[in-house]
């Protein structure tokens, strides 16, 4: 197995309807830290922040996830600890062990504002790692949401409107 440049990395999300940019953001998680801490929203925090009945429960989440990792060996890549965060910050801003934040373009802001709360504690900024946006077939990013609408599948693929 090669050095990875991390230690410990985090990676965070709600991971609805697991499609082809999660597993991008995560496998690339496994690739560079030896540890992964995956922060998994609670269903209290889908609550507030999204409200969409139509998102999958934490334990069912949680499941998909760690067969994921299970049938993909990425937990032969790395350890890996699944914590279910209340806040869009979770860990990251109290992990002294944390060296490295996994995010999508998307998230690119959040992380910055992560390091401006670790610096403001007196703990090192984390590297930011950013991963591309992962493309459906139209060129627009996949996300939970278009699969839930019934636009395109895990994969980015369209699906047949009835």
């Amino acid at each position: 197995m090669k050095r990875k440049p991390f230690t410990v990395v985090a990676v965070g999300g709600t991971f609805d309807k697991l499609h082809r940019g999660h597993k991008e953001l995560l496998r690339t998680a496994f690739e560079v830290g030896r540890k992964v801490v995956i922060g998994l929203t609670s269903d209290e925090m889908v609550a507030r922040s999204k409200g969409d009945p139509k998102i999958d429960p934490l334990p069912k989440r949680r499941e998909d996830l760690e067969r994921w990792i299970k049938e993909e060996r990425m937990d032969e890549l790395a350890e890996y600890d699944v914590v279910v965060i209340n806040d869009v910050y979770g860990t990251a801003i109290r992990d002294e062990e944390l060296e490295a934040l996994i995010v999508s373009e998307e998230t690119y802001e959040r992380a910055a504002m992560i390091n401006k709360i670790r610096v403001s504690k007196g703990l090192k900024p984390l590297v930011v790692v950013v991963v591309p946006l992962v493309l459906a077939y139209d060129g627009r990013p996949i996300s939970s949401t278009r699969i839930r609408r019934g636009e395109i599948d895990a994969e980015g693929r369209p699906l047949a409107r009835a």
